[in-house]
């Protein structure tokens, strides 16, 4: 089928060595030779063999000394015909490449249409074409390493096989529905639990790693709270070992959320620094509260700062109060100062709570501090079997293992098996979201709408 040809400048914008300018399609070859002048032109040059020439302009006229390459289908980055075009850096010279390729009829891809065209055309699965976007997101090595074993397939052939588990349990299930008067014995209830069982745990193993690859690809929201002049923000710039926050003796300096990234150990941490909680006294203390409040509601992990050095008030009580239930660390602050509340006191108030004593003015107990955030995030997962996954994967897996869990409860409550059956058939289709095998356009919208234009 001929595919329109796509063009799009596919290094970053601004001044560098070169600038590359991609295109992709039937004509991806005769259309990047119409634009240059080579010493052979590409449709006498084999693949992958590189072409020195002049980018020309409208009247013919060289602007810049360029090389030029094609790649032959189906052995191709998106599977069709590409052809790379390699500018010196800078943005105008590339710009004006793209505007002769359109004039030549080439369309301006959309974001992440080259990428989108390989998964379409078969070069790569859905969970591999995600991965690409993580590869060029990751901010630490972990992340880059669990984005690589994505794109190379693990995730994928993991999710496979379960998948064909699934496929092969629901035909034996769906064969003693249809065809009950076969020779072929239907499976008993306690087999068919235990297969479902098995195949649970097998995804329940492919969650856990992809739940770590989420948060290696999107980070930990961190909420530091507490009431005002506890050290929040002296907390958020000790851990970032920079002035990010204003830290001054007046309580409630912090009227507005602060956010910045700390990558440790591999984990993007966003941290929050948030407005004292307390009774406001004007409108906007009123407004920096109810963010505090809403922070602390919405964050993965929350630290509640407490002064060290001077007894709790009704105010630190009521934090408390909202901290029990959610995933939350305790930070005893002001530790260089003569002290007041210990960290027995901390545990009557909070049984069982992580506490630690800090001093964020000399940058004391950070590292117990931090390497606990790493370990209430990652759980006790390695890093090291993280694979980069997205939202959405992860939400797939979840909802297949929610599918399973309704056809382990049907079957232990005795119900007929076509109720188990519906439940694998709902597991088999979150997996073929995950695989990209149902090809839902809504879904490939939502995949590589955050993708580069020229990625």
């Amino acid at each position: 089928m001929t595919q329109e040809t796509i063009a799009a400048i596919s290094t970053a914008w601004g001044e560098a060595g070169i600038a590359i300018v991609r295109l992709s399609g039937t004509n991806a070859r005769d259309m990047a030779d119409s634009v240059l002048s080579c010493t052979v032109p590409l449709r006498e040059t084999r693949p992958r063999v590189l072409r020195n020439g002049f980018l020309l302009d409208e009247c013919g006229v060289a602007v810049d000394h360029v090389l030029a390459v094609w790649f032959a289908a189906p052995h191709s980055y998106t599977g069709e015909d590409v052809a790379e075009i390699h500018t010196h850096g800078g943005t105008l010279v590339a710009q004006l490449c793209i505007r002769r390729l359109l004039s030549r009829g080439a369309r301006l891809s959309e974001p992440g249409e080259f990428t989108k065209r390989a998964f379409l055309n078969g070069r790569i699965d859905l969970t591999q074409a995600e991965a690409v976007l993580g590869i060029i997101r990751s901010r630490s090595e972990e992340a880059l390493r669990a984005a690589a074993r994505t794109l190379r397939g693990e995730l994928s052939t993991f999710a496979a096989g379960i998948r064909q588990e699934i496929v092969g349990l629901l035909a034996q299930v769906e064969a003693g529905l249809d065809f009950p008067e076969d020779d072929v014995p239907p499976l008993s209830p306690e087999e068919l639990d235990a297969t479902v069982t098995a195949i649970r745990q097998s995804l329940e193993d492919l969650s856990d790693r992809c739940s770590i690859g989420l948060i290696l690809r999107e980070g930990v929201r961190v909420a530091i709270v507490g009431k005002p002049n506890v050290g929040k923000s002296s907390l958020l710039n000790a851990l970032l070992r920079e002035s990010r926050a204003i830290v001054t003796a007046i309580p409630g300096t912090t009227r507005d959320l602060i956010e910045e990234v700390l990558t440790y150990r591999g984990i993007p941490i966003r941290l929050v620094d948030t407005a004292g909680i307390c009774t406001p006294g004007d409108e906007v203390e009123a407004i920096g509260v109810a963010k505090a409040r809403d922070a602390l509601r919405d964050a993965d992990l929350r630290i509640l700062v407490l002064d060290g050095s001077a007894p709790l008030t009704e105010t630190d009580a009521e934090i408390i109060d909202g901290i029990r239930d959610v995933p939350h660390l305790v930070a005893r602050n002001k530790t260089d100062l003569p002290s007041v509340v210990t960290e027995e006191d901390i545990a009557e108030l909070l049984p069982g709570s992580p506490v630690f004593s800090i001093s964020a003015s000399c940058e004391t107990g950070l590292e117990a501090l931090k390497d606990a955030i790493v370990a209430e995030t990652a759980g006790a997962g390695t890093l090291d079997a993280g694979l980069n996954a997205t939202a959405r994967q992860v939400g797939e897996i979840r909802s297949a293992l929610d599918s399973l869990s309704r056809a382990e409860e049907a079957i232990e409550a005795g119900l007929t098996p076509d109720v188990a059956a519906s439940c694998l058939a709902d597991a088999l289709r979150s997996l073929d979201r995950l695989l990209g095998i149902a090809n839902d356009d809504a879904v490939l919208d939502r995949v590589f709408r955050d993708f580069c234009i020229g990625k």
